[in-house]
């Protein structure tokens, strides 16, 4: 999936070919990168220092003969470590030097080349309608230090975007990486689904890889300990997540007893969060994991999501929520979003104690 272009990249060591100001969508060059700033929580832990990594590592080639790890890994965190998962490390570390390569270029370069392309380019906010205008307003006082590509799987075939080779070439890319997460995905859940006792028919695709959608981000580093966030804590909406985030700058944090905590970049591991669907198919068993994104203060750092989704008019049944689709649950949480400013989530479906 990446072999194709990477020598043609240019040496991008320290990020610095991404901390060009124009690059920056508007409402966030005003930002000093020069002085590295404390981090804005007080609860931050340093990722340099030498503590364990206490993040559950699932072995995805040994699966079928060690169930027990995925299950408790599953209730007790919502989240894993996975290896040995069969996607070759150069496709990995490709993608990620192409999508550095991407957010080099300038912000109108970006924007203008997405403008009626099926790949939504985003700043600022990632809540997105599904046509991919932005639910919530991008002034500095309520906005997230992130800009990104949200790319729609399903229309991998449909878009050719030759004024710009670099998205092209990422096009190329994520078609491979696709059919790598699918068989990862597909893996995972059809494990969690026997974990669960889960009658699964094939007539009701709780995982329907046309759901599948990979999302690019960059959070740019900052020197001001008050900006806020990369991305604000929340539950992914998906069955599952799946990110390769970048090797060498952390970012991400896991809500874990109460503590955050985070998750360090290893290299040729990917990290696999449950979202609210697979807790309401588990019937609360597993866990939606609580999690955000902390800015950086020194570099700029990338990540690649893969989400996936049931079958849009699947109905999703539980002991512990009313049935609801995935439309209606994304609906609702799109409401929610422009109402009150957040997501509500899970907590709108739940069975009332006296019903």
């Amino acid at each position: 999936m990446i072999d194709l272009y990477i020598s043609n990249l240019p040496n991008n060591n320290n990020n610095n070919n991404m901390n060009n100001i124009e690059s920056y969508p508007p409402v966030l060059r005003h930002l000093d990168q020069q002085q590295p700033p404390p981090n804005p929580d007080p609860d931050y832990k340093d990722p340099t220092q030498e503590d364990p990594d206490t993040i559950p590592i699932i072995d995805l080639s040994c699966l079928d003969h060690d169930t027990n790890k995925l299950e408790e890994a599953c209730k007790d965190w919502g989240l894993f470590r996975l290896v040995n998962h069969g996607v070759p490390l150069t496709l990995l570390n490709e993608l990620q030097e192409m999508a550095k390569e991407l957010f080099s270029l300038s912000f109108e370069v970006k924007e203008g080349a997405c403008s009626g392309c099926p790949v939504t380019y985003f700043w600022g906010t990632p809540a997105l309608t599904p046509s991919g205008r932005t639910l919530t307003t991008r002034s500095p006082q309520n906005i997230n230090w992130v800009e990104g590509f949200d790319v729609a799987l399903s229309q991998l075939p449909h878009f050719s975007v030759p004024q710009l080779p670099t998205l092209e070439s990422i096009r190329l890319l994520l078609k491979d990486y696709e059919n790598h997460l699918s068989r990862i995905a597909t893996t995972l859940f059809e494990a969690m689904a026997n974990n669960l006792d889960l009658n699964l028919k094939p007539s009701k695709p709780y995982l329907a890889e046309n759901t599948g959608m990979v999302r690019v981000y960059r959070y740019p580093n900052c020197s001001d300990a008050n900006v806020g966030w990369g991305m604000e804590a929340h539950t992914d909406s998906s069955v599952l997540s799946i990110l390769n985030q970048d090797d060498e700058v952390s970012g991400l944090q896991v809500l874990k007893d109460d503590q955050w905590l985070t998750v360090k970049p290893i290299s040729n591991t990917l990290i696999v969060n449950l979202g609210d669907v697979m807790q309401a198919i588990s019937d609360d068993r597993y866990k939606s994991v609580t999690h955000r994104v902390s800015i950086n203060k020194r570099k700029e750092r990338i990540s690649i999501c893969y989400f996936v989704f049931p079958g849009e008019d699947v109905v999703i049944e539980s002991s512990k929520y009313k049935p609801f689709t995935y439309n209606e649950f994304r609906a609702q949480v799109q409401q929610d979003i422009k109402a009150l400013g957040y997501k509500v989530g899970l907590a709108r479906s739940q069975h009332n104690e006296d019903s």
